[in-house]
């Protein structure tokens, strides 16, 4: 399952995954006990998601979950107590190591151990995972303490890849001196809309200038698509599918709502490739578990 609160978020998923469950709603306003009666007997492997940094009062308290009312936090961590999946996933910006002197952070790590999880967290970089992007995000990885002492050790962080993507690599859809008609087709169609079909080349659409060619008339405003004529060596503006895939979201990802709709989308979301490492990592740590049931059988 999954809960979402904006709209055009949600139709994005739908469009993406139409055979999940996806919950619109508010999740202030989600009863743990609905969700636990639609799992019934069936244990959780992971609760997985983002919350704000937001700072606590620390006057006289001792900080308990109900601290923490009032913040997303707080309903995250609820569902941890009430569902205990086996594992949760929490990422943050990597501010939040510091937040606070670290004590935001700390508060944290203590509630989720005081609900009965042994906690891990790393700062690591998209670069290292195979993201054209210098963008560091830390993650916070739970484990319940029962399938901890299972297992034996502690969690494993994925390792950095050894190769850094630079964004040549990843937005090098059009040669220098060549224009839209050099995307792959369905960028193009995506790109292009109704004008895709016209008889005209267009050739001025999405145009990478050449250094060997005279500068055309600079023009005011990159908004329009006859306007977004391309640096040799790099891209203004980027685009919301050039932005995408620089999340490293693939190019088969489609995003629903307006432009601006869009642009937030892939703006939040975190990194596609590195979380994908992260939860690589976290498929291969409760495999061990499997293994540990199979040699005590």
């Amino acid at each position: 399952m999954a809960i979402e609160i904006d709209k055009w978020a949600v139709e994005t998923l739908k469009a993406n995954c139409p055979n999940w469950n996806i919950l619109k709603a508010d999740i202030t306003k989600v009863s743990t006990d609905d969700i636990i009666s639609n799992i019934k007997n069936v244990e959780i492997d992971l609760i997985s998601g983002g919350y704000p940094c937001q700072s606590f009062s620390y006057a006289g308290k001792k900080l308990g979950l109900n601290d923490t009312r009032g913040t997303l936090f707080f309903d995250f961590a609820r569902f941890l107590e009430a569902i205990k999946p086996k594992m949760f996933l929490a990422e943050n910006v990597r501010g939040l190591v510091s937040h606070d002197d670290g004590k935001t952070l700390k508060v944290m790590i203590d509630i989720f151990e005081s609900v009965g999880y042994y906690v891990q967290y790393k700062v690591l970089n998209a670069l290292d995972y195979g993201v054209a992007q210098k963008r560091q995000r830390v993650f916070i990885i739970g484990t319940r303490r029962d399938i901890r002492a299972e297992i034996g050790e502690d969690f494993e962080f994925p390792k950095p890849h050894g190769k850094k993507l630079t964004l040549r690599e990843v937005l090098k859809y059009v040669k220098v001196g060549g224009r839209w008609r050099d995307f792959p087709d369905n960028i193009a169609r995506e790109y292009m809309k109704s004008t895709y079909f016209m008889g005209s080349g267009r050739t001025g659409i999405a145009r990478r200038l050449s250094w060997d060619e005279a500068r055309l008339i600079v023009l005011y405003t990159p908004s329009q698509k006859q306007t977004k004529r391309c640096h040799p060596d790099e891209i203004h503006p980027f685009s919301v599918r050039e932005n995408a895939r620089i999340q490293s979201f693939s190019d088969s990802w489609g995003f629903k709502g307006s432009k601006t709709q869009q642009y937030k989308q892939v703006g939040n979301a975190v990194p596609v490739n590195l979380v994908k490492e992260v939860g690589l990592s976290i498929i291969r740590y409760l495999d061990k578990l499997e293994k540990v049931v199979c040699l005590a059988s």
